[in-house]
């Protein structure tokens, strides 16, 4: 060998190692345990979903507590003394935020034999007719004539509260490729009492729990551009994956906008999603939502004595909304193990990743300057991805298709039992684990199931560890 190339060696070797692959799974990246960046809490017990952003100082937090007072306690029916917290319904589903997101955490589907879902919804519509199309672009969908867009199953003493929700499961095995079986229940509908009369006969339905309540103002702070960088609604790279942006209107803009929140995206911010949440879960009037949720044929609702001009006053939606921004994502645990890190390159390997994106730089212009430019990791791209028929409502919302959900983020996932007391996962709550709920994945994410369900043991256990660990 010449001199010269004994000298450019090194150079070549450098190169040459430089374009193989490298295991981007064998450790931990840096920061990786902060999901929420420096919002990030170390807490994982029965209260981790209930803490302000890590970030905000003493006289912040001071407005996140009394946000959180308005959060936990029940509203009142009116007129009542307690003036700020009346006026809830005539018909609702609950009477404090509280009752929906346990601990700020997940929902689940009612029990056998319970009175009401509590943290379950029934979305209603029917299917659009020519000359609904300003309904559809305000809306995103034409309401049930007579019972709304929601069902309440409470009321008021003196009022029908609008009907009972009751779940039966129907059952089935999948066998998976090592021979094991896996038992999964999907939900049939029974409605009872129905108090102001039948159901239009297309109405359309759709069971909702509850979603986790943390990270939400870092999600609002993601900007549109890094969203729909990751929309391929043509799927021009051809990888099966056809995620795209729900576009919804924006009350307080008037104007439509990337929805974010809701198992369809179907609100584009924090506050709007509140103020339904006031309006539809609780009979309660905003500033932004200035109506209850009562049709034309529920006069009784529609007369009943309010608590007020709106009934949440500005000042409480502001502390709603302060509070619903910064409740922090806990850290990751045990982000070095050698089965988390596993299982990490498996999620990757089966193409998990495509649609659950793992992380995002919040935008600098945040609402909030504590989320502003937090380097985060929700595994969620906020887009809407078809799943399949088995998932499908078949009810759809703005531009949101009956097969379409939004990606839900996963951040915090490994902590349901802990802080809400069971593993009841997706939008209904049919899946009763994690790997329940990963069988249910069809339609863009047809392939990722069939890969992990080809998957040993030992790797569906290493792939539910990290699953565990967010």
């Amino acid at each position: 060998m010449s001199a010269y190339l004994q000298r450019l060696a090194p150079l070549l070797i450098l190169l040459l190692t430089a374009c193989e692959p490298v295991d981007d799974f064998a450790q931990a990246e840096p920061g990786e345990a902060l999901s929420g960046g420096a919002t990030s809490v170390a807490k994982n017990d029965t209260h981790a979903f209930s803490l302000p952003s890590a970030n905000l100082t003493p006289s912040r937090r001071l407005g996140f507590s009394v946000g959180n007072s308005f959060f936990r306690n029940p509203w009142v029916i009116a007129p009542s003394t307690t003036t700020a917290r009346d006026g809830l319904g005539p018909l609702f589903n609950t009477n404090a935020c509280q009752n929906c997101h346990i601990k700020d955490g997940r929902g689940h589907p009612p029990a056998a034999n319970a009175e009401s879902a509590v943290s379950m919804l029934l979305r209603l519509s029917i299917p659009p007719s020519p000359g609904d199309e300003a309904t559809l672009q305000t809306q995103g969908v034409v309401a049930e004539p007579t019972y709304g867009g929601q069902l309440q199953d409470m009321a008021i003493p003196g009022h029908a509260a609008e009907g009972k929700i009751r779940l039966n499961w129907r059952m089935h095995q999948v066998t998976l490729a090592d021979g094991s079986q896996v038992e999964l229940r999907e939900p049939e509908l029974e409605l009872s009492q129905l108090a102001y009369g039948p159901l239009h006969p297309q109405t359309q339905f759709s069971l909702r729990i509850a979603p986790p309540m943390i990270g939400l103002g870092l999600l609002e702070a993601i900007s549109a551009v890094d969203l729909q960088a990751n929309a391929d609604p043509q799927d021009l790279d051809g990888d099966g994956i056809s995620g795209r942006a729900n576009q919804v209107w924006d009350i307080q803009q008037q104007q439509t906008r990337i929805g974010r929140f809701g198992w369809k995206a179907g609100q584009p911010s924090l506050n709007q999603q509140n103020a339904s949440a006031f309006s539809g879960d609780m009979g309660l009037t905003t500033d932004l939502i200035a109506i209850d949720d009562c049709s034309a044929a529920q006069q009784s609702c529609r007369q009943h004595p309010d608590g007020g001009t709106p009934e949440v006053s500005a000042d409480i939606l502001a502390n709603i909304l302060f509070y619903s921004r910064n409740l922090a994502v806990p850290m990751r645990r045990a982000v070095d193990d050698p089965q988390v890190l596993q299982g990490k390159a498996l999620f990757h390997q089966a193409g998990c990743a495509a649609c659950h994106v793992p992380s995002f730089t919040t935008d600098a212009n945040a609402a909030e300057p504590e989320l502003s430019q937090q380097s985060i990791r929700p595994y969620s791209d906020l887009l809407l991805h078809d799943m399949g028929d088995g998932l499908a409502d078949n009810r759809p919302e703005f531009l949101a298709s009956g097969r379409e959900w939004r990606t839900a983020p996963l951040w915090g996932i490994g902590l349901t039992a802990t802080v809400s007391g069971h593993t009841q996962f997706l939008h209904d709550g049919r899946a009763r684990n994690l790997l329940e709920a990963i069988l249910w994945h069809a339609g863009e994410a047809e392939n990722s199931r069939q890969q992990v369900e080809a998957f040993s043991a030992d790797q569906r256990d290493a792939l539910l560890a990290f699953l565990n660990s967010l």
